[in-house]
């Protein structure tokens, strides 16, 4: 990041609509201090909202490269257990579900499972727990809760980016066209 960030701590609350995620979010990004300009006067956010048991961090960068309104870029720390952090983007989940399919197409189909129900925004940590306690893993790819809790951001970016269209509905649907 050749910016400068003011870096923010913050973990969403246990919300069960896309409204209230998406209300939730835009109202985080509305403390944020205005810019004064281009360049070095722009006001750059990092928002670490998600930590994981191996230290890894997903974080949101504001603004986004294209600069719309409440837009943001979801981040992960070193992405599938290498070294660089990485902005993931549909392809990059659609091959790493695909890995995990081929591996194992029963666990496969549990995780599909589980992103309907990240979809209809029910507990993420609930649902990570069921899935370990029914043995659902992979040993190809991202792990599990990084790569449920990347598509959690991603259906809240794209509630907040489509707000009167398709919201969220576009990724599963590209998700659900794939498999």
């Amino acid at each position: 990041m050749p910016y400068s960030y003011v870096t923010i701590r913050w973990k969403l609350p246990k919300l069960y609509s896309k409204n209230e995620l998406r209300k939730f979010v835009v109202l985080k990004f509305m403390e944020e201090d205005p810019g004064k300009g281009s360049g070095k006067f722009v006001s750059r956010y990092k928002y670490i909202v998600e930590e994981f048991a191996d230290k890894r961090k997903l974080y949101l960068i504001r603004p986004a490269q294209n600069k719309f309104g409440f837009d943001f870029q979801i981040w992960i720390e070193n992405w599938n257990q290498g070294n660089k952090d990485k902005m993931p983007s549909h392809n990059d989940i659609i091959q790493d579900l695909n890995l995990k399919r081929e591996e194992n197409y029963h666990n496969f189909r549990f995780l599909l499972k589980s992103i309907d129900k990240i979809f209809i925004c029910e507990d993420d940590e609930r649902i990570l727990d069921w899935l370990y306690n029914n043995n659902i893993t992979f040993l190809v790819g991202e792990k599990i809760d990084v790569l449920l809790k990347i598509i959690k951001w991603m259906f809240i970016e794209q509630d907040i980016r489509y707000w009167n269209f398709s919201g969220r509905s576009k990724l599963k649907d590209f998700i659900y066209d794939y498999f």
